[in-house]
């Protein structure tokens, strides 16, 4: 047989997947979404590269994050790492080219980042964030927005049903300091982040543990944890609770601030709740937190989340850039919605199908689709004359809504069959040069397949 070439499996690595046309058209569908929702409150793109210096990220997304940091050393020798999140970057990003953005300067970003993090459903090691940040204003209104953004993101992706949990890292660092805590922060951060997952014994036997802070002051810290309710009640407990702290105070009245400020814009009764055990894991948080979460499938986790960070690009510059924003999780917002049912199956993006059946009519297929292409409407040609029956199994195989079929008899009539691809329902419908039946009953049949569902084809 001869020195024959050894065939290597193609496979991808644990962590890792490749988007087939039916994962990315959606994908993608949420990613023109969220910038629609970015740039309508006047939020620019960048871009960053996806390696930076190791000690531009290292240090800055707590203990996990540093376990999980994708590094290495290149072939020049230098010590790199490849993006955990989109904000560390950003960081580095302002402080580079601050004289050049003027502040505030509002961005969004929307790329894939790496944390070698154990695998689960709806978390891979390689997933895009879809990040907006205003940098440069110590502002409320700048957190009000955030908040206001967020719900604004997932009522434009279809959602109704999902709860934005807000809460101050103030709060809970005045309640650490009057309990003389301060040096167990980090620690108690991290147990206080896993209260969803474990439940509130054993965080506080973790609290014990691990941190080493005694019963009754553990029990202190879970106290606060536990308050729920409506955000009058809520704030008035929290107050009590951290009333010996300045600090504590200040974060209170953000949040009652917040609480005002996002039921004057308009915002439904309990789309914001007040939650004092909300942390968030990272270390570079400093202010308002927040975290989004689907009412109907809480257990997949926060789908959007961010906060304040005012000493984040302190490590690279003088000049104060004190910042908040939020980043949302669109590999795990993707597997939410599936689960759910709100993505509806396809593997093009096309909403018209044209079957080339009359072999000697190639010009005239082509400028028919050149004329729906021009009328606003996406249009694949097969490009084989087969049997009309082959070309339709095709099209129902990748999910076209429609089919406009023209035989010989159609071409001479200048009529065409316009077929509902899931019914099996069609019609005739003139296509003359001078008519415009064809592009209205198009668009009239796609309108009727959309109109209330909110939903993306995939």
């Amino acid at each position: 047989m001869g020195d024959r070439q050894q065939r290597i499996q193609p496979r991808t690595l644990k962590g890792f997947r490749d988007y087939l046309p039916e994962a990315a058209l959606p994908r993608e569908w949420l990613i023109s979404r969220a910038r629609e929702v970015y740039r309508s409150y006047g939020f620019s793109p960048i871009d960053t590269p996806a390696l930076e210096y190791e000690e531009i990220l290292a240090g800055k997304g707590g203990e996990e994050s540093e376990k999980q940091m994708f590094r290495f050393e290149d072939a020049g020798g230098r010590r790199v790492a490849m993006r955990f999140d989109l904000t560390v970057p950003l960081a580095r990003f302002v402080a580079q080219y601050a004289h050049e953005l003027g502040t505030p300067f509002k961005r969004y970003h929307i790329g894939p980042v790496w944390r070698g993090e154990k695998p689960q459903k709806g978390r891979y090691r390689e997933f895009l964030q879809c990040d907006f940040d205003t940098v440069g204003t110590e502002s409320a209104a700048a957190d009000i927005e955030s908040g206001l953004v967020i719900a604004d993101l997932l009522e434009a992706l279809g959602f109704e049903a999902f709860t934005v949990r807000v809460n101050d890292r103030r709060v809970l660092a005045g309640l650490l300091e009057s309990l003389d805590l301060v040096e167990h922060t980090s620690a108690v951060l991290r147990a206080l982040d896993k209260l969803d997952k474990i439940g509130p014994d054993a965080v506080r036997e973790e609290l014990e543990r691990t941190a080493g802070i005694d019963g009754a002051r553990a029990a202190s810290v879970l106290e606060l944890a536990e308050i729920e309710g409506a955000p009058p009640a809520v704030l008035e407990c929290v107050g009590a609770l951290v009333a010996g702290s300045q600090t504590g105070t200040i974060g209170v009245e953000a949040l009652a601030r917040f609480a005002a400020a996002v039921e004057a814009a308009g915002a439904p009764a309990g789309r914001f709740v007040i939650q004092p055990s909300l942390a968030r894991g990272l270390d570079y948080y400093t202010g308002i937190v927040f975290e989004t979460i689907l009412d109907e499938l809480p257990s997949i986790g926060s789908v959007c989340g961010g906060g304040r960070y005012d000493d984040l690009a302190q490590r690279f510059t003088k000049t104060p850039l004190p910042g908040v924003g939020a980043s949302l999780g669109v590999d795990r917002l993707l597997a939410a919605m599936e689960e759910l049912g709100m993505i509806e199956g396809a593997a093009t993006p096309a909403d018209v199908f044209l079957p080339w059946f009359c072999p000697e009519r190639l010009d005239d297929y082509l400028a028919l689709a050149a004329r729906l292409r021009a009328a606003g409407f996406a249009v694949e040609l097969y490009p084989e004359p087969k049997k009309l029956g082959a070309q339709l199994k095709y099209a129902d195989r990748r999910g076209f809504p429609l089919a406009v079929i023209v035989g010989e008899a159609e071409w001479e009539q200048g009529c065409c069959q316009l077929k509902d691809l899931a019914s099996g329902e069609s019609r005739s419908v003139s296509f003359a040069p001078d008519s415009d039946d064809l592009p209205a009953a198009l668009a009239a049949a796609l309108k009727d397949r959309t109109a209330g569902s909110g939903r993306p084809r995939s």
